[in-house]
């Protein structure tokens, strides 16, 4: 029987197998839940070694545990994968909003609902089956494998980077792969080949030291809230273009094979409006609104307080003002660097007539690999063959730090196989799989490290 064979032949205990992982409620965010999401670490190392891994051990870290696999069986010479994925999810709340139990898995149509669905136990456990599968038909994989299963990627990961420093030996590969992510649509997959990265940070401006009566002191003083309005007004032009000194001294530009690579990915100008409840895009005029949203950097203003924001009337000149910033990073754009860029220019833009604090709150570095690496043709490949149709290749707006970590800390780069769905509704209720998409995954992967062992290709 071939692989792909077994894979069919199967598919229906792979789904059943599928729901009891889901029906664990493994929400890292909650301490109550700490036996669920011991258990849940519990059943995947149990799964990964009834697929045939010699080894998979769930490795403490000072939050929630590491599983980890491995199947070194192909050899020396062939590639060596490693797999990232996690095991925790997000909480369900709020529960009236579910149409069904969120776990208590459910199919519906051609979906299966349920809290991690596709983020991330779906899309993760694909690569459990189809190593099984590979086990069952062939004795092992055409590659070797390592996984990295995680359990605290929901809140932000605070133990991963300590983990992976203080194992690269153990994580050393020629290339990483993460389902974590969405194509464009049912028949239409994608690639992604570029994540932004994050500074953010918390900008305090005092002036008084204490709240003044604004009949009395307004004009004499230098209101903080106005000073603060002011200085962000400093930071872009009318198009979004950043006005701080130094900030795009190491974006990577576009070239224009990459900006016609990018003209591929499907959009319609009036269906973005509409889901944006917008009337008019905005943005840099030299560049398109996927080009903006993936490709190039921004600066926003998510929060922005002080004084008095009650009912009624107070006439008062607060003693400080607040805000909180995000800049969206591009490729070689470090946000420790770009933090202090910013931190730089509103001191220097700062009126005497006030002192200004920027905190560092959180940063992560972008990251982009090669789009014609041998993994990357490999996967390019394993989706036209299972769906059909080439991947589209693009960027994407957000982050997954891990991706920038593995390229730091291991030298290696990940290639971004989703199979999830723009409608998956991750994070929210009624989160759901589109089981014709668990079934391709499942075709896709077989056919990715199939390609990438006959490449031989190392890294």
């Amino acid at each position: 029987m071939s692989t792909l064979a077994y894979i069919h032949a199967n598919y229906p205990r792979f789904l059943t197998e599928l729901k009891t992982f889901l029906s664990i409620p493994s929400i890292s965010t909650r301490p109550e839940h700490q036996p669920d999401m011991v258990r849940a670490a519990g059943w995947l190392r149990e799964q990964l070694l009834s697929a045939g891994f010699p080894r998979a051990d769930i490795m403490p870290t000072d939050g929630h545990p590491v599983v980890y696999a491995e199947w070194l069986a192909a050899g020396p010479e062939a590639p060596t994968v490693l797999v990232y994925g996690h095991y925790d999810v997000q909480p369900a709340d709020p529960l009236d909003l579910w149409r069904t139990p969120p776990f208590k898995p459910t199919v519906i149509g051609d979906d299966l609902y349920a809290r991690g669905a596709s983020d991330d136990k779906g899309q993760a456990f694909l690569y459990v089956k189809v190593a099984e599968a590979f086990h069952a038909t062939a004795g092992t994989p055409p590659v070797n494998l390592k996984c990295l299963f995680e359990g605290e990627e929901e809140i932000g990961s605070p133990h991963l980077d300590p983990f992976i420093r203080a194992h690269t030996d153990l994580l050393a590969a020629d290339v990483a792969v993460i389902s974590d992510s969405h194509i464009l649509g049912k028949d239409m997959p994608a690639l992604v080949y570029a994540l932004r990265g994050l500074a953010y940070v918390e900008v305090a401006v005092t002036g008084p030291d204490h709240d003044l009566h604004s009949g009395i002191y307004g004009g004499a003083v230098n209101n903080p809230l106005n000073v603060l309005c002011r200085m962000i007004a400093q930071l872009q032009d009318e198009d979004g273009h950043i006005l701080i000194p130094g900030f795009y001294d190491k974006v990577r530009s576009l070239d224009d094979a990459e900006r016609a690579e990018l003209a591929r990915v499907p959009f319609s100008h009036d269906d973005w409006l509409a889901e944006a409840g917008v009337r008019a895009a905005w943005g840099e005029s030299d560049y398109t609104v996927v080009e903006r949203t993936t490709a190039r950097p921004t600066l926003d203003v998510n929060g922005i307080w002080g004084g008095y924001i009650e009912r009624g009337a107070k006439t008062v000149l607060p003693s400080q003002a607040f805000a909180k910033l995000s800049m969206r990073l591009v490729a070689d754009q470090d946000p420790a660097e770009i933090t202090r860029l910013i931190t730089a220019y509103f001191q220097q833009i700062a009126p005497p007539s006030v002192t200004v604090e920027v905190r560092d709150l959180h940063g992560g570095n972008g990251a982009i690999v090669r789009r014609d690496s041998p993994a990357m043709l490999a996967a390019r490949e394993a989706y036209r063959r299972a769906f059909g149709v080439a991947p589209v290749l693009m960027r994407e707006g957000g982050s997954i730090p891990v991706v920038a970590t593995f390229q730091k800390e291991l030298g290696i780069d990940t290639v971004l196989m989703g199979f999830g769905l723009p409608d998956d509704r991750l994070h929210s209720p009624n989160e759901k799989f589109h089981l014709p998409n668990f079934a391709k995954g499942l075709e896709t992967l077989v056919h990715f490290m199939t390609l990438l062992g006959e490449s031989g290709a190392r890294g």
